[in-house]
Parts: C-alpha cells; sequence; structure tokens
C-alpha cells in the first residue's frame, strides 16, 4: 500500500501486548494492518506500570517489525511501584523526590536509550505525588511552582542520562489533552521544548459529555496548533486513542480527522493491538485516503491568534467552546502583536503586562476580542481605560437576543430554544456600543461589546458561567458573533453551533458540522474580489449568493459610517456529522 503524501501513520505498542506476544502473532497482526493503512512506525514500549520488557524479548520483537519494513522507536509509561510502596500519587506516576524512584525512572531511561535512538514518553510523565518528601521538598511555594521547577530539573537530567548511554537518541515528550493543568503536574513545555529533541500532542479529545475534562472535539486542532507554535517544526504529531469514546466510532473518527486539519506531521495510534480485528481501522483507512486528498490542496492553518501563556489557567478548555461555535483560532504561547485581531481570554490575563500590551495594540489599529473573565481578571490592571463595561455579580438567563451592531444594525430578535445563563455585565450607553444583547423581562445585557479605542476597536464576548451554554445560542447570534472575530478575514459561519471552520493561508477553508440534526446554515464571503467558492473535492462551485447583505449605512444623526467589506451569504452545503473544503474563488477564476 502506498504511503501517504502529506503524514505518515504510527501505532504505540505497549508493554502488555509485547510482554505476551510471540513473532507469529506479530506478522499476523501487520497482515491486518496491510489490508488497511500504510503503518510507518512503531513505538515499543519498554516499562509500563509493573511491566518490564526484558533485552532478549524486545530485541526479537523490534526484529519481526524491522523485517516488515516497519521503523522502531522505543516508549516509556512512567506509571511505577518502587520497593512495594503506594505514593499518594494518581495513577502511580513517578514521585521525583524520592531518590529510589528517580533512580528507578533513570535506569528506564538510560535502558530504554541503549535498545533505540529515539524514545517517546507517554503523557504519564507528570507529577502528582504529595507525599511527605513532597511536602517537605516543596517548602513554601505553591504545588504548581514547586513541579514545575522540580520536573524542569528532571527533565535535564533525564535526556542527559539518555545521551549519555547513547549520544544518537532523540527524547520525545507527549504532553497530554489536560492542557489547562500542566503546571499543577510539572508539565512545563515553556521550558521542556528547549530540553527535549521534540514534543508531541495528545488530541484524544474523547466524548465531550461523559468525562471529567470538559474536553470538547476542537481540542484535537487546537492543542496541535498551540504546541506546534510552542516549538515550531519539533511538533513530531497528534495522538489519538478509542478511550473515552463511548464506543462511538464518530467521536474516534473525528480526533483523527481535526488532527490532520491542524497539519500534524505523523498521526500515531494507541495502541497497535486494539486496531487489530478491529473496524475502526478500516474506517480510519478510508478517512486518511480522503484526508490525503483533501491536504493535497490546504495551505499553513490560519486564524485568530489566541494568547495563551504557558502555565496559565482560568478560563480552561474555553477556547474549544468557542472553536465549536465556528471561530478559526490559532493559539500561540505570545502576545502576537502583528497579528491582523487577536483573542485574549482569562488565561492570557496570567502575562502581568497583558493590559499594556493590548492598548498598545488596540491603539495602533489592531482589533481584539477579550472575555468577561480577561475584564474581570484585569479590572485593576487598567482595562477600565478602555471601555465602560464592568462586570458585577448578578446574572440573567433568557432565550431572547438582539442583533444592534451600530454600524450595520438590523434589530433582528432571535429566540432560542433553551436559556442561558450570563453575568450583567454593566456599561455606559454611548460610551460603549452593545453589538448583541440578551433581553429578560425588560432588562437586557450584553452578549456582545464594541468600543473604539485609538485607531483600533475592542470587543468584549460575555461568557455565561456554563461554557456550554455557548451552544444554545441561536444560529444567527453565533453569525454576529463570529463576525466581529473575522473583521480582517474572508469568511464566517453562521449557523447553530458544534460547527467548526478551519482557515488556511491559500484561500482554502474547511467546515465541520458536528451537529446531530439538519439545521439552517450560512457562510458569508468577505470582500469584492472572491465571487464564491468551490469543493476541492468534487470542483462544485457555488457562485449565487442566497443574498448579498446590505452594507453599513449613515445611521440616525451619525455624520460618517465605518467601511466593511462586501458580504456575500450562501448555504452552506455541508451536512451533519460531515465535513467539506472548499477554495475561495476570485473574479478571475
Amino acid at each position: 500500500m502506498e504511503p501517504f503524501r502529506n503524514f505518515s501513520l504510527a501505532a504505540y505498542v505497549y508493554a502488555y501486548y509485547l510482554d505476551k506476544t510471540t513473532p507469529e502473532k506479530i506478522r499476523k497482526d501487520l497482515d491486518f494492518y496491510r489490508q488497511y493503512v500504510p503503518l510507518k512506525k512503531v513505538y515499543l514500549e519498554t516499562h509500563r506500570a509493573l511491566v518490564d520488557i526484558p533485552e532478549d524479548r524486545m530485541l526479537a520483537c523490534r526484529r519481526v517489525f524491522e523485517e516488515n519494513g516497519i521503523e522502531v522507536s522505543g516508549g516509556i509509561t512512567a506509571t511505577v511501584l518502587v520497593n512495594g510502596e503506594k505514593k499518594p500519587a494518581v495513577y502511580d506516576t513517578f514521585c521525583y523526590s524520592d531518590p529510589a524512584h528517580r533512580e528507578e525512572m533513570l535506569r528506564i531511561v538510560r535502558y530504554t536509550a541503549k535498545l533505540f535512538d529515539e524514545f517517546i514518553l507517554d503523557d504519564f510523565f507528570f507529577n502528582s505525588c504529595r507525599c511527605e518528601l513532597c511536602i517537605r521538598e516543596k517548602g513554601k511555594r505553591s504545588w504548581a511552582r514547586f513541579k514545575l521547577d522540580q520536573m524542569e530539573a528532571f527533565s535535564r537530567e533525564l535526556v542527559a542520562a539518555a545521551k549519555e548511554v547513547n549520544p544518537r537518541c532523540r527524547a520525545i515528550i507527549k504532553y497530554p489533552n489536560w492542557y489547562e493543568s500542566y503546571q499543577e503536574t510539572g508539565y512545563n513545555p515553556g521550558k521542556q521544548k528547549d530540553i527535549f529533541d521534540a514534543v508531541y500532542t495528545g488530541t484524544e479529545s474523547r466524548n465531550s459529555n461523559y468525562n471529567g475534562q470538559h474536553l470538547q472535539r476542537y481540542m484535537s486542532y487546537s492543542l496541535l496548533r498551540f504546541l506546534e507554535n510552542t516549538a515550531p517544526g519539533r511538533n513530531g504529531g497528534g495522538w489519538i486513542d478509542m478511550g473515552g469514546a463511548s464506543g462511538n466510532l464518530n467521536v474516534y473518527l473525528e480526533q483523527a480527522n481535526l488532527t490532520m486539519f491542524a497539519k500534524a506531521r505523523e498521526l500515531m495510534m494507541f495502541n497497535f493491538p486494539s486496531m487489530v480485528d478491529n473496524p475502526a481501522l478500516a474506517a480510519l483507512g478510508v478517512e486518511f485516503r480522503r484526508m490525503d486528498r483533501i491536504l493535497d490542496q490546504v495551505g499553513n492553518p490560519v486564524g485568530v491568534s489566541v494568547y495563551e501563556p504557558h502555565d496559565s489557567d482560568g478560563e480552561d478548555q474555553l477556547i474549544n467552546y468557542v472553536g465549536m461555535c465556528g471561530i478559526p483560532l490559532e493559539p500561540v504561547p505570545f502576545f502576537d502583536e502583528k497579528a491582523p485581531e487577536i483573542f485574549l481570554t482569562q488565561n492570557s490575563a496570567y502575562d502581568p503586562d497583558v493590559v499594556e500590551k493590548l492598548e498598545k495594540y488596540v491603539r495602533e489599529g489592531g482589533i481584539a476580542v477579550v472575555t468577561s473573565g480577561f475584564v474581570k481578571a484585569t479590572i485593576d490592571r487598567g482595562i477600565t481605560d478602555m471601555t465602560s463595561v464592568r462586570p458585577t455579580d448578578r446574572k440573567v438567563t433568557g432565550t431572547r437576543y438582539q442583533l444592534t451592531n451600530q454600524n450595520v444594525s438590523t434589530h433582528d430578535v432571535h429566540v432560542s430554544d433553551e436559556p442561558a445563563t450570563f453575568t450583567v455585565m454593566n456599561h455606559k450607553n454611548n460610551a460603549t456600543w452593545y453589538d448583541v444583547l440578551l433581553h429578560v423581562n425588560d432588562f437586557s445585557t450584553a452578549v456582545m461589546t464594541e468600543d473604539y479605542y485609538g485607531k483600533g476597536f475592542l470587543y468584549i464576548l460575555n461568557v455565561p458561567d456554563n461554557f456550554g451554554d455557548l451552544y444554545r445560542l441561536p444560529g444567527p447570534v453565533v453569525g454576529a458573533i463570529a463576525k466581529n472575530f473575522a473583521r480582517r478575514g474572508r469568511v464566517f459561519l453562521s449557523m447553530a453551533p458544534k460547527c467548526c471552520l478551519f482557515t488556511y493561508d491559500n484561500d482554502v477553508f474547511g467546515v465541520y458540522n458536528f451537529n446531530e440534526f439538519k439545521s439552517p446554515a450560512e457562510v458569508t464571503v468577505l470582500g469584492e474580489e472572491y465571487i464564491g467558492f468551490e469543493d476541492v473535492e468534487s470542483g462544485a462551485r457555488y457562485t449565487k449568493p442566497v443574498r448579498i447583505n446590505p452594507g453599513p449605512a449613515r445611521w440616525g444623526d451619525c455624520a460618517a459610517f465605518r467601511p466593511e467589506p462586501e458580504e456575500k451569504v450562501f448555504n452552506l452545503p455541508v451536512g451533519t456529522g460531515s465535513y467539506r473544503f472548499f477554495r475561495l474563488l476570485r473574479k478571475q477564476d
């Protein structure tokens, strides 16, 4: 079977399989893989929990894979029981305050480096222990600061130990999907990116309804982009697995699809034996072949720059809820002052200088969207110089929304099927404008506001306490919000949430509709130079808009209006549970 052109396929082979398998079983399992996918590489695990693979057995297993043309690397899962003592640590991860644990981990690393020129640490290289040794070593530091310092130091020791045994050995750290918790458990990508030879991304988004991690589908895209921007060119790939998918094959396939939309170089399946005699592998084969054809035609991902400082927390996983509302995002660990538009959440406020950076950016002509959480976190740090919006302790729950953008105002009212609860964000009329309002019993509160500031604009998105309430917004309301995120973009969506938009730097965009039922969906193309779009797979063209939205006009007693690009609106030809990619068409096309 021919290899894929735009990515390669790998499988993680965990120690439980290697401990019991035979060469004949491996050959048989590889025959199953060959029916559906061109497997290029495997990562053979030397240690997991209570299992260590002896050298003779590992070499025998390795030989079978190599004889079948499969590249091999090592793997380690850092869970353990040392001297029969159970530590107070989630998943029995190592205690890096205990000399016996540290030496055992270094022993495993040296052994692995002896056998392989490359190994990956599965996402258990974190530190959740709070034993007496840890408590004493922590001292007056916060747990996050202690864990970050400790794991940075041990990471250096680990990589040095591997290279002492095998100078050619590349050490890779895989980061898990729960990125908002990294600092509390010692994951330190801001420092570890310069310690390890490469990073890897856990893109297992799970079933969002039944897990405690608040993981949304969009995470499989956004986290890979974030780590690519953390270690440019050294993000090895995305790691998917069926765990937490509630037996739903679509949930599993979505992990793979979104990982590839983010332009992963390699896709890792966890794990090799679980895919044998599994119909999921056949389904993946079909998806991968289609995805490879699509990726032939897409450029580099682009989107609204989201500033997510390393070690920050606040509105955990919020960007993935926003991404599921059709906003294309590009998470970065720095404030990108050159970005056409930026998005700041409460996480961004971890940077003590963020308000100064924001003020300069907007004053010089930037367009920024910030969340209500960001405003609350910076209310005493200067944000009040840019807006009259002030958060309160009051809440309002309702279903009726009004679109009131001052520049192109429809004053349309849209009613949701289910209520959502928002914080009352007071603002001073005509000092700040309200683009989207929630109306309840002769009272209203802003869902999105707009402030002129210098040469630029500041938008504030009022985020409900339950981020999932964003999914209760009517499609046209989502479109009004999306338009403000797309002030310097080329397209935006107006449809019910749980639909993602992916944009690329070569005028290609993709839409993934996760809704269970058919709902009205529209895509708006911005600018006179674009006449529509075509399907990159079928070549079908869409050049007859259902309408051209009225442009801005002088309103009331205003003396002028703000110019805006022409808006051509098309019905979106993407069914439920499916995705399609399109290329924007210019007049000369």
